[in-house]
């Protein structure tokens, strides 16, 4: 392994690593919402949607980072205004408007470290056929915060609630912050070219490609069915009388059957893209088949699906990350595939908005069903990508 990519790989880890311990506070913040605020299923996923608004317009942004200063700077303008937000947080008691603001601010900073290190990825991962190990390394680094994070949120909360969830981010802001000062810092493009021309052109070459539009459209109808885990969760604590910590702790379990599906993955990345389209084909059947077992939800089952979905969920979502880097745009690697993310987190938050109003109307057994026949939606899309 040459050196730059080596620094991919480290860069890639660690700032995914970050994403992954940022979820410490939210067990805390969960239950704040809903034992303290008294906020129902519905209204705690519209919150979820709302906060993370910065992942919807990531496109701009990775045209920000890829045209000025670099994207080592980037990472550490984020760092700097997350140490001051969650500290925010951590220390004062917030009107909820205001709490929600800085949640959307906290999001935006974690979007511009993930745009700015997703572009690196895909220059180098491309060149190097490396972007699905790339990609297997980041959500194994992020799967092991979340590891962390699952028994750790879960105790936090029990024991001191969401304001010491975030505090305790501090440290690992300021320890990536250490980190990144040893990625090699690439040249800026600022002052290369004029950035208005520039900017429409690169916009037009963007929108004008076919191609990338066609998959855009796949990976929102691949990502969008109306999402019902929030009401799953609600069952959990309601119907199961399951503690914080055993439910943090069985989200652990699944993420140790997510890392094994990563690794699974890094072996036989470079295969599966060879055959992508009958992969595809496949897990859209798996999936519905998925969704539609939670129509037997018990307490036995929730730990099986949670272990099992957890390894094949991993593995598929890699590979459908692995399938938009390869069809990034070149010399726009970084705004083409922010848009590929923006258009998945698009059909997520869409899930979860249009789970959110299907709930109270029809009720958690058809809302599972509708969304197992909505994964059937992209099936017209595979023979044109």
């Amino acid at each position: 392994m040459n050196p730059n990519l080596f620094w991919v790989f480290a860069l890639s880890s660690v700032v995914y690593f970050t994403q992954g311990i940022e979820g410490l506070p939210a067990q805390g913040l969960f239950y704040y919402f809903k034992e303290t605020l008294n906020f129902s299923p519905e209204k705690i996923m519209l919150i979820s949607s709302i906060t993370t608004f910065a992942w919807l317009v990531k496109p701009p942004i990775g045209y920000v980072v890829d045209n000025f200063f670099n994207k080592r700077i980037w990472i550490f303008l984020a760092l700097l205004m997350d140490i001051a937000l969650v500290f925010i947080i951590g220390s004062l008691q917030l009107p909820f408007l205001i709490l929600i603001l800085i949640l959307i601010l906290n999001s935006a900073d974690a979007a511009f470290r993930d745009v700015a290190v997703d572009g690196i990825m895909c220059v180098e991962g491309k060149k190097a056929n490396s972007t699905g190990k790339i990609q297997s390394v980041q959500w194994i680094s992020i799967s092991a915060a979340i590891l962390i994070t699952g028994v750790g949120g879960g105790f936090i909360a029990e024991k001191w609630g969401y304001k010491t969830g975030f505090l305790a981010l501090i440290p690992v802001y300021i320890l990536v912050g250490i980190v990144a000062c040893f990625y090699k810092v690439e040249s800026s493009r600022r002052g290369e070219r004029p950035f208005a021309p520039t900017f429409f052109s690169d916009m037009k070459k963007l929108f004008a490609d076919k191609r990338l539009l066609i998959v855009g459209l796949f990976i929102f109808l691949y990502k969008y069915s109306p999402s019902f885990g929030t009401p799953l969760f609600f069952i959990q604590r309601d119907s199961f009388k399951w503690g914080k910590i055993w439910i943090g702790g069985l989200g652990s379990i699944g993420t140790v059957f997510g890392i094994v599906g990563s690794l699974l993955y890094f072996k036989f990345s470079q295969k599966i893209q060879l055959k992508i389209k009958t992969w595809l084909f496949f897990s859209v059947l798996l999936g519905a088949v998925t969704t539609l077992s939670y129509l037997y939800y018990t307490p036995v089952t929730a730990v099986i699906y949670d272990a099992v979905y957890s390894l094949m969920g991993m593995f598929i979502f890699i590979m459908i990350m692995d399938f938009m880097a390869k069809n990034t745009i070149k010399g726009l690697e970084a705004t083409s595939f922010a848009l590929l993310c923006s258009i998945s987190n698009l059909a997520l938050v869409t899930s979860n908005l249009s789970g959110a109003f299907l709930f109270p109307v029809i009720g958690l057994k058809w809302l599972i069903v509708i969304s197992a026949l909505t994964s059937f939606l992209c099936l017209p899309l595979i023979k044109r990508i």
